[in-house]
């Protein structure tokens, strides 16, 4: 706090000396700070930080943000380290990573203060000037001449200059830039109603006669129109910058899902709590019941049940026991347990959920690029729409002529928002990724979002897709001559080496019962058919009907092995032939369990219009089998994995729009190519990767969801544009006098400006309602 020599303080708020012992006090930050009056004490608790720092784009941003990475929310391709303004649309950046204590909006703040100094300034000269229109207020009378003139000078100088710098500051590095955006036009009309007004009232004589009322022999000035424009605009900042804060608010609570603190198992037993940032990958941590669990893990002790609802979208609370993964943002119901830490940090599917749907809200769907191409000439044109009117209105317009002419131009200039052009499908998408990630659907970008509504036919794989993803060993024949022990011990050595689906069923079921196997030789994986190696000098095969056929192995119809295959695939179930030195010696049937929600899922997605194809590399018998008690008709079997993305080709190129859903890497290269790739979010990362949006539970219903929320996502979008095209389309006439001739209005440039503010503010009021879509 600073004093002077006479032991005499400043109230940091409005600047007034005051003696300590007779002022108000406030202590903050080790510090005491004094104030003449309780309003400049409450304005000061209201946010500290923005009285003693006149600078707030960086005195207000969480330590370190101001060598951040900031971005554009409408031009996204616009980077730069720290805080500004986009250099083509004039708004301001936000941070690239969005963080719970980031503090409050600098800009918001700065905004707000600086449109209460402009209410302060304009309302006089409104009041005065308008005081004939306003019943049982008679003021003007009292002003009159160049005097009044001069007070107007003086209340509209510093609300143009000061209150109104941001807007005039953003308008010169657009034209610096030759970006010009709404901001430049904004600027130019300002400037010139003030300028014109200034000159009329320092230099009348510059002007002639014609310039005069003929009544009164003045020259009109318009500084109220000046002051109350950037007044008004600052007003719609103000309340656009409120309006996108709220388009956050999925990020934000997703953000508050995980914990401040973690209760660390020390290595002697003892328990500490400790800060989120201390947890390593490999720690121990006890969660509690009713706590969120902090770090993704897996359970070393105890058990619980877990609502994972927060992550998911799907309200279904899921037991949990030795052994099984947890993530990071879910509820512990009940029991007490203890994890190890796995995934800490950035690392954790929550922070990956949020670095995705922040990503996904900062890309652009195709539809903005009509907004895009209009917004490229829509400036100049309103410019050029400005300078004729001008022109039109000293030509015929009524005398005084150029007064006309200038409040005209002045309001075409100022009514005109390409703003709410651009921000109509930036807003829609912000929100619309938000509420899909609130319900579990994570949208990778705004493309694949705009194409789901359009899309009518939806290929499934069937592994892990349509089913668990967790194939068992179900049934094991072996051929004449041969054990079982021998065929499982085979079969075992080779799949221990393999990373197929099956593997793991053929393992675990081997290991099961009993069996344990010797390393292999000259392991060789065949795409789409199967695998083979040598053990203990034998060569040993296991895969499909076309692997045997390619090593001309013969499948004994005697044995019957090819009848048992059969009946295997009848039941759903996957068959894999084990031949050991060239002979046959055993068929496994390798069973996965169709997901209890996949045949209703089925249905509803049908009944939403949509054609379903089952994809699979299984044979043509046992797909069928699956395909029958899902409801599914149309099947592509046999499908190796490097034909996956040909079928989806196939489709398009019948004129199909095609979306692909899929967990494997397999089929990422469909996923890819596919319109809209679809992930489930037990997959792998590859396939996540890979699509454009994913399914956090698996649940194929989150395809409806999507489907929903794609539709009122392109709707609101829609509607945005619709408003924002016929607002321009309307205004611009209209503030160009074209109701003049007819029913003598003219469109005050005070009514423009406002006009102007609350379009771009309506635009993003419409987003907000995505909110509420029902999915």
């Amino acid at each position: 706090m600073q004093k002077s020599s006479n032991g005499m303080a400043k109230d940091p708020v409005c600047g007034m000396t005051v003696d300590p012992s007779d002022a108000y006090d406030w202590a903050y930050h080790d510090e005491t700070y004094h104030f003449c009056s309780e309003s400049c004490l409450e304005e000061f608790k209201s946010d500290p930080e923005a009285i003693l720092h006149p600078d707030p784009a960086l005195s207000i941003l969480k330590p370190g943000l101001e060598h951040a990475e900031f971005t554009c929310p409408m031009h996204p391709e616009v980077r730069q380290i720290g805080p500004g303004s986009c250099p083509i649309c004039g708004m301001a950046l936000e941070a690239v990573e969005f963080t719970l204590d980031e503090g409050p909006n600098p800009e918001l703040i700065d905004m707000s203060r600086r449109l209460r100094y402009g209410i302060a300034l304009s309302l006089p000269l409104l009041v005065v000037t308008m005081s004939e229109m306003i019943p049982g207020v008679h003021v003007a009378g009292l002003f009159r001449g160049r005097g009044f003139n001069l007070l107007q000078f003086l209340l509209a100088t510093p609300a143009v200059f000061w209150v109104g710098w941001p807007i005039l500051e953003r308008g010169y590095q657009s034209f610096r830039t030759r970006h010009l955006n709404m901001f430049s036009l904004i600027a130019l009309g300002t400037l010139v109603a003030y300028f014109f007004s200034a000159l009329a009232t320092l230099f009348p004589h510059l002007f002639p006669p014609s310039f005069r009322d003929p009544h009164t022999g003045e020259i009109g000035v318009y500084f109220e129109a000046a002051a109350v424009i950037v007044t008004l605009v600052i007003l719609g900042q103000v309340l656009e910058l409120r309006a996108r804060g709220q388009t956050s608010g999925a990020i934000r609570a997703l953000l508050e899902l995980a914990p401040k603190t973690a209760r660390r198992v020390r290595a002697d037993g003892t328990e500490e709590d400790v800060d989120l940032s201390e947890i390593k990958v490999g720690d121990r941590v006890r969660v509690r019941p009713g706590e969120k669990i902090p770090v993704d893990g897996e359970i070393l002790e105890g058990a619980s049940s877990v609502d994972e609802s927060m992550i998911t979208g799907e309200s279904i609370a899921i037991e949990k026991v030795v052994g099984s993964a947890v993530t990071a943002g879910s509820l512990n119901i009940n029991g007490s347990f203890i994890l190890l830490a796995r995934k800490v940090g950035s690392d954790t599917l929550l922070s990956q959920i949020v670095k995705m749907v922040s990503e996904a809200q900062r890309t652009r769907a195709p539809i903005q690029k009509l907004a895009d191409q209009v917004a490229g000439y829509f400036v100049p044109a309103v410019i050029a729409v400005a300078v004729i009117t001008a022109a039109v209105w000293m030509i015929w317009g009524p005398q005084p002529s150029l007064a006309y002419a200038l409040v005209n131009a002045v309001a075409v200039l100022i009514i005109a928002c390409p703003c709410a052009l651009g921000l109509a499908t930036p807003m829609s998408i912000m929100v619309g990724t938000g509420v899909g990630a609130h319900h579990g659907i994570l949208i990778r970008n705004a493309e694949a979002l705009e194409a789901l509504e359009k899309v009518n036919t939806l290929v499934i794989d069937k592994t892990g897709t349509l089913t668990e993803g967790k194939p068992r060993l179900i049934a094991v024949h072996v051929a004449e001559g041969f054990t079982e022990a021998q065929v499982l011990t085979a079969a075992l050595a080779l799949e221990k080496g393999s990373e197929h689906p099956l593997a793991q069923a053929i393992v675990e079921g081997a290991e099961a019962r009993g069996h344990s196997a010797s390393p292999v030789q000259n392991f060789e994986s065949i795409a789409g058919k199967g695998i083979k190696g040598r053990q203990n000098g034998q060569i040993i095969l296991l895969g499909n009907t076309q692997l045997m056929t390619d090593e001309k192995i013969l499948i004994d119809n005697s044995a019957g092995l090819s009848s048992t295959a059969d009946h295997l695939r009848k039941s759903g179930q996957t068959v894999v032939f084990v031949a050991i030195d060239g002979n046959i010696s055993g068929v496994l049937g390798v069973a996965d369990s169709i997901k209890v929600t996949s045949r209703e899922a089925i249905q509803l997605l049908r009944e939403d219009g949509l054609e379903i194809i089952m994809l699979t590399g299984d044979n043509r018998t046992t797909a069928e089998a699956i395909a029958t008690q899902l409801g599914i008709t149309e099947i592509e079997a046999d499908v190796l994995p490097a034909q996956k993305s040909e079928v989806i080709k196939r489709l398009q190129s019948q004129g199909k729009i095609v979306a692909m859903a899929g967990d494997g890497v397999n089929d990422a290269p469909a996923l890819a190519q596919a319109h809209v790739g679809i992930a489930m979010g037990q997959g792998t990362d590859v396939a996540i990767q890979s699509a454009g949006l994913t399914l956090i539970s698996g649940d194929l219903r989150g395809i409806l969801k999507a489907r929903h929320l794609s539709r009122g996502t392109m709707k609101n979008i829609r509607q945005n544009l619709f408003f924002a095209f016929f607002y321009n389309l309307a205004g611009v006439p209209i503030a160009a006098g074209i109701l003049y001739p007819f029913f003598g209005l003219l469109l005050s440039p005070m009514i423009a400006s406002a006009a102007m503010s609350l379009s771009s503010v309506s635009v993003i009021g419409n987003a907000l309602r995505l909110r509420r879509v029902k999915l």
